[in-house]
């Protein structure tokens, strides 16, 4: 069975039983900032099972992409060296919120693996937790699974519910008992059933483990049964399909074969075993599916863990001897093995291509030379490579530390961590402090959502439901605290999708509360940060919210002008144009795109028209809430970044139709004029625009046409005339400079022909140290190389001081520079005036900041060509 037959024979199961099939979700989380990535079916549904979020289903199921490569959850280590490890996979799950829970989970299982797939059930073992007397009595009496081949498994990390058996989604909040199934591969695979001293081996093997969320942890860890108790499984396809293609290593299932093939085909490599072929094809599934998501290769976060795993395939492709550019050519090849399921994939192939060979001929010189350096340090010591080392490589080269790890671990040698680790602490206490994320991570909040009236309103009475001050919650907070307050109902909008939060005030008799801020505290959440000026503010008091209507205004404008700019981009450059990022507020809209050349001038002018034309239609827009499925349906665009559940904001603004949730202008006219101000790339193939609307407009046009008129006065002509004159003042510049060229060669050469007299005679070579005024580094060039034919048998040292700095040029005929070296006598001079230098043995050249040791210098180059010739 194909694993393409596995995956849609798992979701019309369950749909059979009443599931709705949901879409795989983005490799990057949703407003979540506790993960790196999605690294489970769960997590996309995880506002659900917190009671955060509510969907139009109970029950789901879903083939959810996952990436295990970075932050708590990485397999990337693994990779290439084990049967079962992975960057990227594909989990297969089944969900329920509320509805069914054990013995219907328990019973879908057992008839999805029994009957649909045809598992033997002799082959299958289960394990329960140690407590969980009601779901060992449905696998027992109701299943019919033996009693021997039903484990308990008990607490075995030191701590209560500190087990395999044991899920929790975090230190507190929902967890509770699971059971996984195990399939038996013979007597013959060394190891032992879980739970036993060899359950590390690999003779049994989980396939399914079915979460069962039935309790809520407390701090103090006592558990408490929830009101709707939830069901959670997951099971990997390429697990299953090693079983069902009765295979024993992933990579050796169907998906991974043709994969590996067509690595081997790009390497010429002629082992299909070869565990190189393996990393390249696990890293290509994974680096197509992050660049498909809008992560691209870069030095931090999301984009250095896919930089990391490109590298680390480039490597292995390097191992093979294939130092060419071959990764981005599997795009093709996973296109056919996957562009069926996510069609994401095939209508971003091109896309995918592009970037990865951009880094692969990035990385190319990089990775010649890093190994150079490796090389070199293990010729000094083959057992153990130093930490100094390894983060030179990674701070210099480019070179992951995990590269140069799998290189170690190939040869058998010591990774200095500990020196690592040291090197790059020390970098980051003298580095500048970067900026933080703005998050709410830490705040508990467990009370009713915000009634959000601002799409409509800037003004509404609210209620204080909740105050926290340094993400501890309070009943009170007075005069001069900072503080976050939580509203039931609020005209504020909530920092998301690139908008950023409205300002404003919070106020009742006697209160005000300034609002700087407001963020999501909470998917349905608001939190509006800001400082207490006037009284006492309480919980369950209720205060009058007054947005600031100029920062919303201009905000919106900026807001509905993106979506105009991102349709017209599209139509200048494109239909491969899509967003990667935006920020927009009161100021400007930035836009990140994807483009892989920079914009001419003629193109900017073309989008900008673009929008003018749609703001000069005045064409009203509007806004209607409808399924996903059928907002796609009808043309809407979903953008980069956005969390989007079943029902989504549709937004119709001129032509243009998105998904959004922002406020934006009733009618395309009221964002007045729209200018960009920059474009350039900020990464491979990612461009950055940044624009400005209405007033702030209007205010930029009415600067630049006062620089104009100041310009044109300046030299006396009119704005039309404008380019014309500058022309002709560059041309006049350019003669001048050339005029004042000749003359200092002029002059130089007369000092030089001056200069030439007083070289002294050493053993038959004329010495010759001295300082040609006025010359600039070209001039001493000049006269250097005229002294020398002039001299025939000579060693030149000639300097000038400009604007305080020390310019040096050493010249050595050619029958002395086996005695002389150019490059030496100049770097000799240099170190004595605050400098350093070199060059040919012929010619050199060198600079220092201390012009007052130029003439103790100068009388220290007898001596030292004296000791020489």
């Amino acid at each position: 069975m194909k694993s393409s037959e596995i995956r849609e024979k798992f979701l019309k199961f369950f749909e059979s039983k009443g599931h709705s099939i949901v879409r795989s979700s983005s490799l990057i989380p949703g407003n979540d900032p506790t993960l790196l990535f999605t690294n489970s079916g769960m997590v996309q549904f995880k506002d659900v099972f917190l009671g955060q979020d509510q969907r139009a289903y109970t029950r789901a199921t879903t083939a959810q992409r996952c990436v295990r490569a970075g932050g708590k959850h990485n397999d990337l280590e693994n990779v290439g060296y084990t049967a079962r490890h992975h960057t990227f996979f594909e989990m297969l799950g089944n969900f329920s919120f509320g509805d069914y829970f054990k013995r219907d989970a328990i019973h879908y299982a057992w008839e999805l693996l029994t009957k649909v797939y045809g598992l033997p059930k002799d082959k299958l073992t289960v394990t329960v937790y140690q407590s969980d007397d009601e779901a060992y009595a449905i696998w027992l009496n109701e299943i019919g699974v033996p009693a021997e081949r039903i484990i308990r498994i008990g607490d075995n990390k030191g701590a209560p519910y500190a087990s395999d058996n044991f899920w929790q989604m975090a230190d507190t909040g929902p967890c509770g008992p699971c059971t996984e199934i195990f399939y038996d591969h013979g007597a013959e695979i060394w190891g032992g059933p879980p739970g036993s001293a060899e359950e590390d081996g690999d003779r049994f093997i989980e396939i399914w483990n079915l979460v069962f969320m039935q309790y809520n942890k407390d701090e103090q860890g006592v558990l408490h049964p929830l009101p709707k108790p939830c069901v959670d499984t997951g099971m990997g396809l390429e697990r299953l399909a090693a079983v069902l293609q009765h295979v024993h290593s992933n990579y050796e299932i169907d998906a991974f074969q043709q994969l590996i093939k067509a690595a081997a085909r790009e390497t010429a490599c002629t082992d299909l075993n070869h565990n190189s072929l393996k990393v390249i094809a696990d890293h290509i599934r994974c680096a197509a599916f992050l660049i498909v998501d809008g992560i691209i290769p870069g030095n931090e976060g999301r984009g250095y863990v896919l930089r990391r795993i490109t590298r680390r395939a480039l490597r292995h492709g390097h191992k093979l001897g294939q130092t060419k550019p071959f990764f981005y050519k599997l795009v093709a090849d996973l296109v056919l093995e996957m562009g069926s399921a996510y069609p994401e994939l095939a209508q971003n192939a091109d896309r995918v291509a592009q970037v990865l060979q951009q880094e692969e001929e990035r990385f190319g010189e990089t990775l010649e030379h890093g190994m150079k350096i490796l090389e070199a340090a293990l010729a000094k010591d083959d057992k153990r490579l130093d930490g100094r080392t390894a983060f030179t490589l990674y701070d210099t080269y480019g070179f992951p530390l995990d590269l140069t790890a799998d290189i170690c671990r190939e040869r058998n040698v010591e990774l200095d961590q500990a020196g690592f680790d040291a090197a790059m602490e020390h970098q980051k206490q003298t580095a500048r402090a970067a900026g933080k994320f703005k998050m709410n991570a830490g705040i508990e909040y467990s009370g009713a959502k915000t009634n959000f009236v601002g799409y409509d309103k800037l003004a509404q009475e609210g209620k204080v439901i909740a105050l926290y001050v340094e993400g501890s919650p309070v009943q009170q907070i007075s005069a001069g605290q900072p503080a976050l307050v939580v509203l039931d109902t609020t005209p504020f909008y909530a920092e998301s999708g690139g908008q950023c939060g409205d300002r404003g005030a919070l106020s009742a008799a006697g209160v005000t509360f300034q609002v700087t801020d407001t963020t999501k505290v909470q998917p349905d959440v608001f939190g509006h940060h800001g400082e207490l000026v006037h009284g006492t503010l309480t919980i369950g008091q209720t205060l009058e919210a007054h947005v600031d209507e100029q920062v919303r205004a201009q905000t919106m404008r900026n807001h509905s002008a993106t979506h105009l700019m991102h349709k017209a981009l599209r139509e200048v450059l494109g239909s491969h144009v899509s967003q990667k990022g935006s920020l927009v507020d009161a100021e400007k809209t930035r836009f990140d795109f994807s483009h892989n050349a920079g914009m001419t001038a003629e193109e900017i002018r073309q989008v900008e028209d673009i929008v003018n034309r749609e703001i000069l239609a005045n064409n009203a827009t509007q806004a209607q809430v409808m399924a996903f499925d059928d907002a796609v349906k009808h043309g809407a665009m979903a953008l980069f970044g956005e969390k989007y559940g079943d029902e989504v904001r549709v937004l119709d603004i001129g032509s243009s139709r998105e998904l959004c949730g922002g406020t934006h202008v009733k009618r395309t006219g009221d964002i007045g004029l729209f200018k960009i101000v920059s474009e350039g790339g900020i990464a491979a193939g990612i461009r950055r625009v940044e624009a400005v609307t209405g007033e702030v407009a209007v205010q930029l046009v009415q600067n630049l046409t006062a620089r104009i008129a100041e310009a044109s006065s300046l030299l006396k002509t009119q704005p039309d005339d404008l380019l014309q004159r500058i022309m002709l003042v560059q041309d006049q510049v350019k003669s001048l400079e050339k005029e004042m060229n000749q003359l200092k060669s002029k002059l130089a050469a007369n000092q030089g022909n001056e200069l030439a007299s007083q070289a002294i005679e050493i053993n038959g070579v004329k010495v010759l140290a001295a300082v040609l005024d006025g010359a600039d580094s070209t001039a001493l060039r000049e006269v250097t190389e005229k002294l020398k034919e002039s001299l025939k048998s000579a060693v030149i040292l000639l300097a000038a001081v400009q604007d305080g700095k020390v310019s040096l040029v050493a010249g050595v005929t050619s029958n002395v520079t086996s005695k002389v070296k150019a490059g030496e006598l100049v770097n000799f001079v240099a170190q004595q005036v605050g400098g350093k230098g070199g060059g040919r043995p012929d010619i050199a050249q060198a600079g220092g900041a201390n012009p007052d040791g130029l003439a103790a210098a100068l009388a220290s180059v007898t001596a030292w060509v004296t000791e020489r010739v």
